[in-house]
């Protein structure tokens, strides 16, 4: 047994698995993965197992802010740090903690109240704080004024505002303003600069999301893909995409998330990615051509519809690479392509003391395979 780093451990229903050593943690997703993909062997890739985090969502409640309880998502524990999270999160999280006290926060169980969410995302070359208020509260022009107060003596280079439903359960939303700052955050992978919403997907993990980069890349090199068409299916700011452009001829990147499309269009035109296009559709739009073809598929957790599993097969790409945080979604869609078999499978731990993880599993079609 491992003694818990967090204080909270057993409270809070975020982190599951402190108590176990972190090499048998890696251990036990390993052999998930095998299991998965029927495959003998994978390579295993792992990196801090604490203070990695670049995204937050705490909840506001009665006496300041917090995580669900364990088992009880009605309730929650106050959070003073996260271990977890990276240090300028940390900061940033004492900063909203200290401010706001007494304040109209949500009711879950009433669906009543204002504050909701502080979303604090710290990525390595920015920060934000977005503030999660209930659009039909009566209180949110005093809430809005606290937050303008707090905004400039915080260390957040962005402040916004998000208006979300009182009946669903969301901390990100289209309907939003900033206060302070432009609204977008900044990520570097290596010598590329990539921005995105905050209110849009982004890996929380800097360093093994590179790694995924890295590997990828790796992989590319081995092969003739000059000539080739790379497409990036549910590619949200395009960094799997143009991580990899200068190796393809062509690349096509396809979201149909709004902001991340208008994020995805200013990182082609930071990096100066020619070569790129980016379409705003379903993933299941996958355009046909005569050339060598690679397909990135990076679903969310409910993995791919049943449309752009059959539109997938219809344009019989020569390599198709899944990236999944689903391992059980990613072990059901893996039996839909028979025609092709696994090339690599790679596991990386992005949510260390917790169950979760990304597997990548390249596959070649059958009838192609480099010899």
């Amino acid at each position: 047994m491992e003694k818990p780093l967090c204080p909270y451990f057993g409270e809070c229903g975020g982190c599951t698995a402190q108590h176990i050593p972190y090499d048998l943690q890696l251990e036990n997703k390993k052999q998930r993965v095998l299991q998965a993909t029927g495959e003998k062997e994978i390579t295993v890739f792992a990196g801090e197992p604490y203070h990695y985090r670049n995204r937050m969502d705490f909840i506001f409640h009665l006496k300041g802010l917090g995580l669900r309880r364990k088992e009880k998502w009605w309730s929650i524990v106050d959070i003073a740090q996260c271990p977890i999270a990276n240090e300028k999160l940390n900061e940033l999280l004492r900063e909203v903690h200290d401010f706001f006290k007494d304040e109209d926060v949500f009711d879950m169980k009433k669906n009543t109240g204002t504050l909701r969410y502080a979303v604090i995302r710290t990525p390595s070359l920015n920060s934000s704080i977005s503030f999660v208020l209930n659009e039909e509260s009566n209180r949110l022009g005093e809430t809005i004024e606290k937050i303008k107060a707090f905004a400039p003596q915080s260390k957040a280079d962005h402040i916004l505002v998000t208006y979300v439903a009182p009946n669903t359960d969301q901390s990100v939303s289209e309907n939003f303003f900033v206060i302070k700052g432009e609204g977008m955050l900044k990520e570097k992978y290596k010598e590329m600069t990539f921005v995105y919403s905050p209110q849009g997907f982004f890996q929380n993990n800097t360093l093994m999301a590179e790694k995924m980069h890295e590997y990828l890349r790796s992989y590319f090199s081995l092969y003739h893909t000059s000539e080739a068409k790379l497409i990036d299916l549910y590619g949200g700011v395009g960094c799997f995409g143009m991580m990899n452009a200068d190796l393809f001829k062509e690349v096509i990147i396809i979201e149909n998330n709004k902001e991340s499309i208008k994020a995805a269009v200013k990182n082609k035109e930071e990096n100066k990615l020619a070569n790129v296009h980016i379409r705003e559709g379903d993933a299941k739009q996958i355009p046909s051509g005569k050339e060598k073809t690679f397909v990135i598929t990076d679903p969310p957790r409910s993995g791919m519809d049943p449309k752009t599993v059959q539109r997938l097969r219809e344009c019989k790409p020569e390599v198709l690479i899944y990236i999944s945080c689903n391992i059980n979604q990613l072990e059901k869609d893996l039996k839909k392509f028979p025609e092709y078999v696994i090339k690599n499978t790679a596991l990386f731990d992005l949510f260390p003391q917790t169950p979760h993880m990304e597997t990548i599993v390249i596959l070649e079609r059958k009838d192609t395979q480099k010899k």
